[in-house]
């Protein structure tokens, strides 16, 4: 009896164990599904960021051997004198390392005044009744500081210098310009930035002051809008400036290394300009 008892015992252990072990002890298959999730949402997140969707940069850096393009094209209404077109905004960013990328940039302007709504483009404040027309070379580097963790944010330091390649003015200028913001839980980004440059006009030098601030909202699969509000401030000008903006855009990621995007804007107050439109393109190689 007791070598039967014995024997039944044996045969159950042997017939349950599995099933029990595999009910207990999942874990490798599923800790190797939970990575080939991450992996392919990785994936699906590693797309182009440009700094031209916002006059506030992207906090991100383009990677070692990338290289980003982007180009657009502004039309700004501006109060009293004839408008101003910008274009082609041309701005090429390389990266060098993951944490620094190399810029090199050329842009046209003609117009009543200077395009202060693109934040690849220097800001220009003079305005005259007849039509003028510059050209400027743009090159500088941007370096990634911070990732985000808990409160502190991704944050990345741009600085530029600009020279004119055609028009009346001669003067080189420089900006510095700090950018940070967090990917929130809900996939919107809040981001941040301030810029200082230097500017001129004719023997009148002075230093210029932009803050903005920007909220990115995905929707749909490939689609993200965008409301900013951004500040240009002159400090230490004949005749100081000062220009309040309020900013919608959209833009749209034909693949993840192709995006197009559209921004219209208004100014706040009677020194901003009454509105602009900005259309531009980004591509990734």
């Amino acid at each position: 009896m007791t070598r039967l008892w014995i024997l039944w015992t044996f045969v159950a252990i042997v017939a349950v164990a599995p099933s029990v072990t595999h009910a207990q002890f999942p874990m490798e298959s599923i800790a190797e599904d939970a990575f080939e999730e991450f992996e392919f949402e990785g994936e699906e997140e590693d797309e182009i960021e440009t700094d031209r969707d916002s006059f506030t940069p992207s906090t991100s850096v383009v990677g070692t051997g990338y290289l980003v393009f982007e180009s657009a094209y502004s039309i700004v209404d501006n109060r009293g004198v004839p408008e101003t077109h910008s274009y082609p905004e041309i701005l090429g960013r390389y990266g060098i390392t993951e944490n620094i990328e190399l810029r090199l940039g050329w842009n046209y302007e003609v117009g009543g005044a200077g395009n202060p709504i693109s934040g690849n483009v220097p800001d220009q404040f003079e305005e005259g009744g007849e039509l003028e027309r510059e050209s400027k070379m743009l090159y500088g580097a941007k370096f990634l500081l911070t990732e985000q963790c808990g409160w502190t944010p991704e944050g990345s330091l741009i600085v530029q210098g600009y020279t004119p390649t055609s028009g009346e003015a001669n003067d080189s200028n420089m900006s510095v310009a700090y950018v940070g913001g967090w990917k929130l839980a809900n996939n919107w980004v809040w981001d941040s930035a301030l810029r200082y440059s230097t500017s001129s006009e004719e023997e009148d030098h002075f230093n210029v002051w932009a803050p903005s601030t920007v909220i990115k909202v995905p929707f749909c699969e490939r689609w993200k809008g965008h409301v900013e509000y951004f500040g240009i401030f002159t400090e230490g000008r004949e005749e100081e400036s000062t220009q309040h903006f309020i900013s919608p855009g959209v833009h749209y990621l034909i693949t993840p290394d192709f995006e197009v995007g559209v921004r219209v804007g208004w100014g706040l107050n009677d020194q901003s300009p009454n509105f602009f439109s900005n259309v531009g393109v980004g591509l990734r190689y």
